[in-house]
């Protein structure tokens, strides 16, 4: 399937209606404009749960979107920290938690992939878990944002403490999980 022809997947182009998003997610924020920020949010989870039933429905999976999705889903949520903790919404030690997190898997990632010693580097348990709960957190941060209760910012603290103590463990596993690999697996000449 060309390139192009991958662009006009139905699946694909809700990926790019979600890329295209978050500028209008950030701005949003900026201008603390939170009830506009959740329903962006929303409406970009709602693409994200479709999205990948579409492309196995209609048969539109394509290479394009293997690669899109995740990319899509890891910017958003990138976006989301920084842009949430810019305005005080989130702590500063989450967001870098969850950032050394992310650079740590994507070095390994770029490691492995020159190195050619694993061609599936597929996301841990403990790494799915963490994303869900950061998608999960983010939904509470904005909706907290509108409407502050004080058991609503016990939950968003609950949650923002975990992610803070998941960023480090997944990171941590993935690192196991190569370390053990490469041990055998012996490294191919780039």
């Amino acid at each position: 399937m060309t390139l192009l022809r991958q662009f006009r997947a139905l699946p694909n182009l809700l990926t790019l209606l979600r890329l295209l998003s978050i500028p209008l997610l950030i701005v949003a924020i900026l201008r603390r404009h939170e009830e506009v920020a959740l329903l962006i949010f929303v409406v970009a989870g709602a693409t994200d749960a479709v999205d990948g039933r579409l492309a196995r429905r209609l048969n539109q999976s394509t290479r394009l979107g293997q690669y899109l999705d995740p990319i899509a889903d890891k910017l958003m949520l990138s976006a989301l920290f920084l842009v949430t903790t810019s305005v005080g919404l989130v702590p500063l030690y989450v967001t870098v938690l969850v950032f050394a997190r992310d650079l740590g898997i994507l070095l390994i990632s770029i490691l492995l992939f020159f190195t050619g010693t694993m061609r599936n580097f597929k996301p841990s348990v403990i790494g799915k878990a963490n994303t869900l709960l950061q998608i999960f957190t983010m939904l509470l941060v904005l909706i907290t944002a509108i409407r502050d209760t004080t058991s609503l910012a016990a939950l968003r603290h609950v949650m923002l403490v975990l992610i803070a103590w998941l960023a480090p463990l997944s990171a941590a596993q993935y690192a196991w999980v190569v370390l053990h690999r490469i041990a055998r697996e012996p490294l191919q000449s780039l």
